[in-house]
């Protein structure tokens, strides 16, 4: 048996309200119209009362022989033109000069008089010869004495029948608002089948519950923004990857520092601390999605792969050398020039020597070594003369070799792009480390250079100097810019400080805390 949905279940408990409110209030108006009609009823005949006995004719008439003969017409007449159902005139001991109908007349009244008799004017409801009636008792006085009594009264009958009337016409006005509500509930139980998809109170909490469970288990930082710019929802990975706090869900984007994200629906690189977050964003009816993703480990592994491009390329073009030297020294053997073939194979390796030796020499640091020793062979390729300056020496201090490859190789490669000359310096102490890369470059004029995206080439997706400045900063150092000269100073670590490895983000394992963290490998520049 297929369950109500919840719009059915809205529909009728709407209508099972309407239908309790307007049946409670015409109900109600009932009563209360029937009380009310009553108190009028009783003031009409105190009205009524006091007046009969207060006219002249009464007490003219209480002097004459037989006071029924003139008083019977004169109490018709006042309930014809008053309304009420009786005017009794009476003795003081209650026998009757009056009544609508004639054989009552000299009976005994059927009702209280005692408090009339002490000169008050009282109403009650009694029942007599016409049946329950609201009536009115005052004295006639004369003389300081009560002469006779006047009774004047409607009965209850005529007070239900006039309550009914008005009852049947609250009957239809509740009849009415029954119906407005019931079209009205209608037209919104429509509304809610529609937004609910005719789903039923327990199918939508277990959507609500898939939902969630979504939500907050997938790897990716997931956002909703409103067409306001307004950040309406956010999962784990997402607060945990952009640093969001914990009020983050109904604050601007601009007040929490995100709307760069919302500036390109295409994918974009975002650095946040430590972390090299891919960001896209698409547009939907609800607002902005926007998903990010980690690629912090994706990036390094490039920025690796890339090195090793460069190191490939480096020596196909040693090697590509090495052949042509070796075939140009095969031939002057052949044709008898023994003397200049040797000549021209020792100069090759002297200076290859030589630059390795130099390098190895003023660079303690094996990995920066061969960093330099590549570029060096880059740069000599695409015709750029890569100078190591005579006073360079640095030993192995404890700095992350990968944050040193990243910083020297990103300065380099944009020297590299920039110009046709550079020169390299490296020095350290245990006082810190510095290095400087200078070049014959019209220099770098921009201080927002180091900032994502920042490129000369027009491209929008430069991450080298970004790179560069997210690396000087998690080592604690500076950077100095003039003109094309670039100054890194890097504070030398205490022995035996171990540096913080940052969370590696959601769903990835942390690395292990006797590894150290590497930055990623310096790529091609932009």
């Amino acid at each position: 048996m297929r369950r109500w949905s919840l719009a059915g279940q809205m529909l009728v408990l709407h209508l099972l309200v309407v239908a309790v409110t307007v049946s409670g209030g015409a109900l109600l108006a009932l009563v209360q119209a029937h009380d009310l009609l009553t108190e009028e009823a009783g003031s009409t005949a105190t009205a009524v009362a006091v007046s009969v006995a207060a006219a002249p004719d009464v007490l003219a008439a209480l002097d004459t022989a037989d006071p029924s003969a003139r008083l019977q017409p004169f109490a018709e007449e006042v309930r014809r033109r008053t309304g009420v159902d009786f005017v009794t005139i009476m003795r003081p001991d209650g026998t009757r000069y009056t009544h609508p109908n004639r054989a009552e007349i000299g009976h005994p009244f059927l009702g209280h008089i005692d408090r009339a008799l002490a000169g008050e004017t009282f109403t009650e409801t009694y029942t007599g010869t016409l049946g329950p009636s609201k009536r009115a008792v005052t004295p006639v006085m004369a003389g300081g004495r009560v002469r006779a009594l006047v009774s004047a009264g409607i009965t209850i009958d005529r007070i239900s029948a006039r309550a009914r009337d008005q009852f049947a016409w609250g009957a239809l006005v509740g009849a009415l608002a029954l119906a407005v509500g019931a079209v009205g509930t209608w037209l919104v139980t429509v509304r809610l089948r529609r937004q609910t998809h005719g789903l039923g109170p327990v199918e939508l909490g277990r959507i609500h519950e898939h939902h969630d469970a979504v939500l907050h288990a997938v790897r990716e930082g997931l956002l909703l923004v409103g067409r306001d710019g307004t950040l309406t929802l956010c999962n784990d990975a997402a607060r945990q990857l952009l640093g969001l706090p914990p009020d983050a869900e109904g604050r601007h984007m601009a007040g929490l520092g995100l709307s760069e994200v919302l500036a390109d629906p295409e994918e974009r690189v975002h650095l946040v601390g430590e972390r090299v977050l891919a960001v896209n964003s698409a547009v939907s009816r609800l607002g902005t999605v926007v998903t990010v993703r980690d690629h912090t480990e994706l990036q390094s592994l490039a920025g690796q792969l890339d090195a090793e491009r460069g190191f490939a390329d480096s020596l196909r073009a040693s090697a590509h050398e090495a052949a042509n030297r070796l075939h140009t020294v095969i031939t002057l053997v052949e044709l008898g020039r023994t003397e200049q073939a040797v000549a021209l194979g020792t100069a090759g390796l002297r200076a290859a020597q030589e630059l390795t030796d130099r390098v190895v020499g003023a660079v303690r640091e094996p990995v920066l070594a061969a960093l330099l020793l590549g570029k060096s062979a880059e740069a000599a390729e695409r015709g750029v003369e890569l100078l190591i300056s005579q006073d360079s020496e640095l030993d192995d201090l404890g700095l992350d070799p990968g944050d040193l490859v990243t910083i020297v190789g990103n300065l380099i490669d944009n020297a590299i792009d920039a110009a046709g000359r550079v020169e390299v310096h490296l020095a350290g102490d245990a006082d810190g480390v510095v290095i400087r890369v200078a070049d014959d470059g019209p220099g770098l004029r921009d201080p927002g250079a180091f900032a994502k995206g920042w490129t000369t080439k027009g491209d929008g997706h430069g991450l080298g100097l970004a790179l560069v400045g997210q690396a000087v900063r998690r080592l604690g150092g500076t950077i100095d810019v003039a003109g094309s000269t670039f100054t890194v100073r890097l504070p030398v670590p205490d022995p035996g400080t171990v540096r913080p490895v940052p969370d590696p983000g959601p769903g990835k394992r942390a690395p292990d805390p006797g590894t150290t963290e590497r930055a990623p490998a310096p790529g091609r520049v932009r």
